[in-house]
């Protein structure tokens, strides 16, 4: 049990900065061989930092854990909504830009009710990850056709800025391009591993691991750039990360598991996990639109309740965990 608890803290220690390392490199070397920065803000930067939750639902679908799999999917986008923009927004209240509103949130809301038609008949077969990466494909590629067309994303701006600020050499680039890339593996193959250990000692399933623990652990990155833009007044960057993570985090994350191995889907995943995650991205429209009209805030009172939830889910959880 201690070597399993090891594993998982040294695993996302591990996970956390060979990610980082990653995107560091792969966006240098993309830099480097004279990709647009456009694309490297919002392919790479954009949703780099969901390479942990992939690389972890990747592995657990191979290993035959599907509830590992999609609980850390799952559990990462409730983690990001109410956890981090409920933390984030009682540091600083978040304004809300009127894009995030009008297309983001409608598309993560419209995104999420297909994950949940796919759980309905109890499984999330091949064919419905295939779909879900499918899906994913179309929303980069109208998303990187948007930028083209003169939409720039904030995160493009930003992610030039910091070139200049920080060039890396091609060398050093695909350095730490393969270093990170190989560490990320090993590092989430150590983390599912104890993560499983730990279920299979407790006799608890490996799908509330993947809630929790999990879910946290490899939301680190998303927590480290929302107080990063917390710092800097950047507000569209701290939801504009998020759904991006939970578009990824539900098309890509799970597609990527259910194509490697069929999942199969406790009902407790559509009527618990699946209703809170739609209803925390429900929540975040309204309150970005508020009752009377466009408020474009999530406010310190928003940030509070949005926490309270996220606790009560938790330990809601836990409970389940000691009733087993």
């Amino acid at each position: 049990m201690l070597m399993a608890i090891g594993a998982i803290i040294a695993g996302l220690v591990l996970l956390v900065w060979s990610a980082d390392k990653f995107v560091e490199g792969a966006a240098a070397t993309a830099k480097h061989l004279g990709m647009p920065t456009l694309l490297i803000g919002m392919v790479i930067i954009g949703f780099g930092t969901s390479a942990p939750e992939l690389a972890v639902s990747a592995m657990a679908a191979s290993d035959g854990n599907p509830g590992l799999a999609l609980g850390n999917g799952y559990g990462s986008n409730i983690t990001n909504i109410a956890l981090i923009v409920g933390l984030t927004a009682i540091i600083a209240p978040i304004a809300v830009h009127s894009q995030v509103i009008r297309k983001e949130l409608p598309l993560l809301l419209v995104l999420t009710l297909i994950a949940g038609a796919q759980l309905l008949d109890g499984e999330l077969s091949r064919i419905d990850g295939w779909v879900l990466l499918g899906v994913f494909a179309a929303v980069m590629g109208w998303s990187i056709y948007q930028g083209y067309q003169g939409k720039e994303d904030p995160q493009a701006g930003d992610t030039e800025t910091e070139m200049i600020a920080h060039p890396m050499p091609l060398k050093s680039a695909i350095i730490w391009l393969v270093v990170g890339l190989v560490l990320l593996i090993v590092s989430s193959r150590i983390l599912v591993w104890g993560a499983v250990t730990i279920a299979q000692s407790l006799g608890i399933s490996d799908l509330i691991i993947g809630l929790t623990i999990v879910a946290i652990g490899t939301s680190l990155p998303e927590l480290a750039s929302a107080l990063a833009a917390v710092k800097k007044n950047e507000h569209d960057l701290i939801l504009g990360n998020i759904l991006g993570s939970g578009i990824f985090n539900t098309l890509a994350v799970v597609g990527l598991a259910a194509a490697i191995e069929p999942l199969s889907v406790a009902p407790e995943v559509l009527y618990r996990d699946w209703t809170l995650m739609f209803g925390l991205t429900l929540a975040l429209l309204v309150m970005g639109f508020g009752l009377t009209g466009w408020r474009k805030l999530v406010s310190r009172v928003d940030g509070a309740l949005l926490l309270l939830v996220y606790v009560g889910y938790t330990g809601y959880l836990f409970s389940t965990m000691a009733a087993s």
